[in-house]
Order: structure tokens, then C-alpha cells, then sequence
């Protein structure tokens, strides 16, 4: 009867010690997922900056032509600071860098940050790609290998994902470029 007894105490032990494993695992998951959006909204406040989005512009519009110029390529090879006014590409691969890590440690969802900017990390790899190589020749090639490492998995991601993730239980709606309607004079002014 007494073996019964510890038999049975046993088994709900176990059952206890089980179930306090699960639930310290799910809040372990729960808290992640919090840690993990924090990130993401984190991301998407700074993405919005506008001394950024400023030189998210000016690259687009002007690295390659600049890159064309002798000195501004010699004033990136040199060692040393290199001044984000006179080279917003700094700017932009400092950032994409930073955002490197968040996503290679994981501090970040990969998923989520692809989607909302995977085929933004490639373009601007593509672009500053000349601008970076020319850096790496006295800096070596760790010169923003994390920006490096996003736009790989970028890639990968992208060609996964050629459409980004949609839910399969939704219909995307067909959409087609019609003619937009003229402005009059009236409404030109208001």
C-alpha cells in the first residue's frame, strides 16, 4: 500500500515539474516574441528618420555618379573617419549594418524585417556595394560585413518570397493601372 502511495506521489511530481517546464518555456516564447517586435518597431521608428531618409535619397539619386570623381573615391579608401555630410552612403550602410546584427543574432524576426524591407536592403547593397568595396581595400573585409550578411539573406529571402507573404486564405485583389482622371482649372487651384 505505501508503494502505491509514493508510486502515485511520484507520477504528480513528475506531471507538476512537467507542466512548470512548459509554461516557463512558453513565457521564455512570449517574451521573445515581445523582445522581437520591440525590434522591429525600433527598426521601422528609426527607419523613419529624416537625416536617413535623406541619404537613402541622396544615394539613390547621386553615389554613382560621386563614385565616378577620383578623390571622392581616394577620401573612402583612406583610413580614418569618414564624413557622413560629404558621403551619406556611410549613413545608410552604418544603419543596414546595426540592422545586420539585430537580424544575425535574432533580436529581430528575420521574416518580419524581410518583409518590410527585404527588397530595400538589395537595391542599396547593389548600390553602395563599389563604394563599400573601395573601404574594404585598407579596412579589410569586415568593413560592414552585417549589412553585407542582411543583404545576403535578403536575397535568399526574396527569391523564397518572390511575391513577399501573402495569407493563402485570402484572395489578392486584381489590381490595374486605369487612367486618372484630369484636374480642371478649380480643382488645379485647391
Amino acid at each position: 500500500m505505501a508503494f502505491e502511495y509514493k508510486s502515485i506521489v511520484d507520477v504528480l511530481t513528475l506531471l507538476i515539474v512537467a507542466a512548470s517546464c512548459f509554461a516557463g518555456l512558453r513565457q521564455l516564447k512570449l517574451n521573445q516574441s515581445g523582445s522581437q517586435l520591440k525590434a522591429v518597431l525600433a527598426i521601422q521608428r528609426d527607419f523613419r528618420d529624416p537625416e536617413l531618409q535623406g541619404a537613402f535619397m541622396d544615394v539613390q539619386a547621386h553615389l554613382k555618379e560621386r563614385l565616378l570623381d577620383p578623390a571622392y573615391r581616394e577620401s573612402l579608401i583612406a583610413t580614418g573617419f569618414v564624413d557622413p555630410r560629404l558621403h551619406p552612403e556611410i549613413i545608410v550602410c552604418n544603419w543596414l549594418d546595426n540592422v545586420g546584427v539585430t537580424v544575425k543574432y535574432e533580436l529581430a524576426s528575420e521574416d518580419a524585417f524581410m518583409d518590410l524591407y527585404g527588397r530595400l536592403v538589395t537595391y542599396y547593397w547593389d548600390l553602395t556595394s563599389p563604394a563599400i568595396a573601395l573601404m574594404r581595400k585598407k579596412r579589410g573585409r569586415t568593413q560592414y560585413h552585417n549589412f553585407e550578411y542582411l543583404a545576403v539573406r535578403a536575397r535568399a529571402w526574396n527569391a523564397k518570397h518572390p511575391e513577399g507573404i501573402f495569407p493563402r486564405s485570402h484572395v489578392r485583389p486584381k489590381l490595374e493601372v486605369t487612367e486618372l482622371p484630369e484636374l480642371s482649372e478649380a480643382g488645379d487651384r485647391a
